[in-house]
């Protein structure tokens, strides 16, 4: 329980009209600084001061992204409780609240307007891809397959593209957590989110690679098409394994090896595939292991297409459980 000083100084940081309809606005899921003022309609400095009294109090978390700084409701601890007892108890008949809904919506709709402008541009690159391997719907049921009916506390995709990942598995996390370099990957995965309903989900701007410690520590990581786009994939796998729970899990998904030096010198690819030898000794030398490994055959010779793999991950000492 929290002393009753802190208490007191938590109450007088959501005790305002303008924090209040703050802390309303963030439970619809996260907003950067400059969405918040478009919608309030209130300059920069001022939201900026407001929201530093929330944040400093525990009641919502900043992650910075650049110049940017994105906000959401804190997760954990007794400020965040009470945020979200705040805001459950707040008339949603409210004019403000209205009107702050009202603005919140317009702001999504263009930043959805503006991520489907983008993604229309790298469309044919990637259709051009996805015809060369099994459709992503045969690999998506064998990721729900390995899951089944858990449902784990803390999810982290990295590489999260467009979210897809955190979009499949909405139903299998009580916290969701995406991360990618590409600050256009991250606007459309953001807008597919919300468009999804899914507000138990956040995306971050950063380096997969080298995770920052905020972050904290992930009962299951998955890691989607990405290997393949770095020259060293056990490094990538070494930070993983930094950001995994005990007793957690990586799920991996990738191409096997082949031949197509065109993906290579026209899509970044850095490596034509990944072999079971090699992820068996990436994982060796992070102390995991190799626990299932589900391949899918492309249907055309190694020349035309590509298969697909997803890997299963454990610590060596874990026995199967799935």
């Amino acid at each position: 329980m929290p002393e009753l000083d802190s208490l007191v100084g938590v109450l007088k940081a959501a005790g305002e009209n303008t924090r209040l309809r703050l802390l309303a606005l963030l439970a619809e899921g996260e907003l950067s600084v400059k969405d918040l003022t478009e919608i309030l309609g209130q300059s920069q400095p001022r939201v900026s001061r407001h929201l530093k009294l929330l944040a400093d109090a525990g009641l919502v978390a900043r992650n910075a992204e650049g110049a940017w700084a994105y906000y959401a409701l804190a997760d954990e601890g007794a400020a965040a409780e009470l945020a979200l007892w705040l805001v459950a108890h707040l008339d949603t008949n409210d004019p403000d609240r209205v009107r702050d809904r009202e603005r919140l919506d317009w702001v999504r709709n263009a930043q959805q307007e503006q991520a489907a402008n983008y993604f229309a541009k790298i469309a044919d690159s990637w259709d051009a891809q996805r015809n060369l391997h099994v459709p992503e719907s045969a690999v998506e049921a064998a990721i729900l397959k390995v899951i089944g009916q858990r449902r784990v506390d803390t999810l982290l995709d990295l590489g999260t593209g467009t979210g897809r990942m955190l979009e499949l598995l909405a139903e299998h996390y009580r916290r969701g957590l995406g991360v990618d370099s590409s600050r256009e990957m991250i606007a459309i995965a953001r807008a597919k989110l919300v468009a999804a309903g899914i507000n138990h989900a956040q995306v971050r701007l950063g380096d997969i690679a080298n995770l920052d410690p905020s972050i904290g520590q992930a009962d299951m990581i998955i890691i989607h098409q990405v290997l393949h786009y770095f020259d060293d994939p056990g490094r990538m796998l070494a930070a993983a394994r930094s950001a995994l729970k005990p007793g957690g899990e990586l799920l991996i998904v990738d191409f096997a090896p082949h031949e197509l030096e065109f993906l290579r010198t026209h899509h970044a690819h850095r490596r034509l595939g990944l072999s079971e030898a090699q992820m068996s000794g990436w994982a060796r030398a992070i102390g995991m292991k190799v626990d299932a490994l589900t391949t899918f055959p492309n249907g055309k010779n190694d020349e035309e297409g590509l298969t697909v793999c997803l890997w299963r991950l454990t610590a060596e000492h874990e026995t199967e459980t799935a």
